[in-house]
């Protein structure tokens, strides 16, 4: 079929009630029926999304007549072409505000190309070109995909990878360019804001030198930010050669919203070398019907999540003390979530796929974030590298290595046990322990690395006498309700549970401030019984329950006084200063 074409055409006949219209022209397909497929996920956000539950009305033709089409699967429709050329068309509706999701409105449309476009089973590797009809308001085009010469709003995708790895931004956004490390990038900032556009590429073009720096080189020629500003927003989504990220449109002239906006654009531009290119096996060529497992994500995305304030230290935004604050958040968010004891960086990369992105009631206590486990894990693989090797080398070494190895070289994913050789090789130090703790649930004593760096992680809140229940609760029509009971706690041996409305406690109603909570647990001793009058699916209990002392973890990372002058210096190196 070499002479097999793909078109597909965008139009937007009702954009205010969330609509898009799609139009595959499919020609030379010599095929009695084609079997068109929409993706059930895409990557870099591993959850089966069912992107086809959004698809209306699809219907096909050939030479003005209709074709017959039916719905085989519940992202597959097959089209009975005949072996003529064919075209389908068919609605996609999008009204959720995420990077991953499509959303279209009066005022534009921002399409996610793998919750968009449909590809002929059998054909991901076939080129395809796609042209945009625009409203009569609207004006422009964002995406990382070429244009088709001499056509206006028409682009070209060599693959299906290509296509599904290139989001869209249509409407009237803000767009500008700047140039940084030898690459054109353009800025389409939708939704306003208060940002400052030469301020802006000022401190993106040191993030994008520093982070080539890093890697030896920058792939791309042309990069695409697209930017969605809401009045409280967040997160981004890494492509090959771009990236959607989600902001507060009155943040920018706050110091610490501002740097932490700096902060996710490190982190997403990071990506376009780890997990775009450098990557494990399981994360490409995709499957994008099925899960794709892999235990590495605690490298892929915890190694990007150590990066991304590191560069901004590099860059000077972040004070090292700023920075060190940061870095023990991770191990604060890890350490308070009894999950850690439970489940392991790489099982948690395993089952991104049904725990990551579906948090429940009880989700802190069987599980952890793969990022705040593998920056932990990446800041011990950084400072080992640093003090075995006298500052000589670090892990910014092992991820270049990698990356000449298995893209530039090899030319496809990595085995983890492959990953690690290659680190051990390029530093000449033993990382085995590392990587053995990425898939057990045994701790790392981190005062082992932090200690030859100058600095020693201290549990502040280790010798608080604070007494809890240990159990979160929310006020909901007056009533409290509890909604996270923790593993091992008072409440949890206790038989206290989720939804149960606390009423009383000792006799005494609780009111919805806590303040009688409160007397209880600063009054009461270690061990003491309280009695807990609970509502339970509408039946009233007393359930008696003994105060322990929290276990809230506050960690901090301090100087280490007994540090020697050489652990010192070292730390300069690891910080940057």
């Amino acid at each position: 079929m070499a002479d097999s074409s793909i078109h597909f055409t965008v139009s937007f006949q009702e954009p205010q009630a969330h609509y898009a219209e799609i139009q595959i022209d499919l020609q030379q397909f010599d095929k009695d029926y084609i079997d068109l497929k929409m993706p059930v996920w895409t990557p870099g956000s591993y959850l089966i999304r069912e992107y086809s539950r959004h698809v209306e009305r699809l219907s096909a033709e050939a030479n003005g007549k209709a074709v017959r089409c039916e719905k085989i699967a519940k992202n597959t429709w097959r089209v009975y072409s005949h072996k003529e050329n064919v075209k389908v068309q068919y609605s996609v509706y999008g009204f959720e505000v995420s990077v991953r999701t499509n959303f279209i409105d009066n005022d534009h449309a921002f399409l996610s190309s793998a919750a968009t476009f449909m590809f002929p089973d059998g054909f991901l590797n076939h080129p395809s070109t796609l042209s945009i009809t625009l409203p009569e308001n609207w004006s422009s085009v964002s995406t990382g995909l070429p244009t088709v010469p001499g056509k206006e709003h028409t682009y070209y995708a060599s693959d299906f990878d290509i296509l599904f790895d290139s989001p869209l931004e249509i409407g009237n956004q803000d767009v500008w360019h700047f140039e940084a490390a030898g690459v054109q990038h353009e800025f389409a900032m939708v939704g306003g804001g208060t940002y400052d556009k030469k301020q802006l590429s000022e401190d993106i073009r040191k993030i994008v030198e520093i982070e080539t720096d890093i890697w030896g080189e920058n792939p791309n020629s042309r990069y695409v930010f697209i930017t969605h500003n809401y009045q409280n927003g967040g997160g981004g989504l890494e492509h090959l050669n771009s990236t959607v990220l989600g902001a507060s449109r009155n943040g920018y002239q706050q110091a610490a919203t501002y740097k932490n906006f700096l902060s996710l654009v490190a982190h997403e531009y990071f990506h376009l070398w780890n997990v775009k290119r450098l990557r494990p096996k399981a994360l490409g060529p995709f499957d994008y019907e099925a899960e794709n497992y892999t235990t590495g994500l605690w490298i892929m995305e915890g190694f990007t999540a150590y990066y991304d304030n590191l560069i901004i230290r590099r860059c000077n935004f972040h004070s090292p003390k700023e920075y060190l604050n940061l870095l023990a958040l991770d191990f604060n968010i890890v350490y308070n979530r009894p999950g850690f004891q439970i489940q392991s960086a790489g099982l948690a990369s395993f089952d991104t796929w049904i725990k990551q992105y579906r948090p429940d009631e009880n989700s802190s206590n069987t599980s952890i974030s793969y990022y705040n486990k593998g920056a932990m894990l990446a800041a011990a693989l950084d400072i080992r590298i640093i003090t075995e090797t006298d500052g000589a080398k670090r892990l910014d070494d092992v991820l270049r290595a990698a990356y000449q190895q298995f893209y530039k070289t090899e030319g496809h994913g990595f085995e983890e046990s492959a990953f690690q050789t290659l680190a051990e090789q390029t530093v000449g130090v033993d990382l085995s322990d590392i990587f053995e703790a990425a898939h057990t649930n045994q701790e790392l004593d981190y005062n082992d690395f932090f200690e030859k760096v100058g600095y020693q992680l201290i549990d502040v809140n280790a010798n608080n006498q604070e007494r809890s229940l240990g159990l979160k609760t929310a006020v909901i029509e007056g009533r409290i309700v509890v909604k996270v009971v923790e593993r091992g706690s008072a409440a949890w041996d206790a038989g206290i549970s989720v939804d149960d409305e606390l009423i009383a406690i000792n006799g005494t109603r609780l009111d919805v401030l806590g303040k009688e909570l409160d007397f209880v647990l600063e009054q009461g001793a270690i061990d003491d019984i309280v009695d807990v009058l609970v509502s339970r699916d509408g039946l009233i209990r007393t359930v008696p329950t003994p105060l322990r002392r929290t276990t809230k973890k506050v960690y901090t990372i301090q100087e280490f006084e007994q540090a020697s002058v050489r652990a010192k210096e070292l730390g300069r190196i690891w910080l940057s200063i």
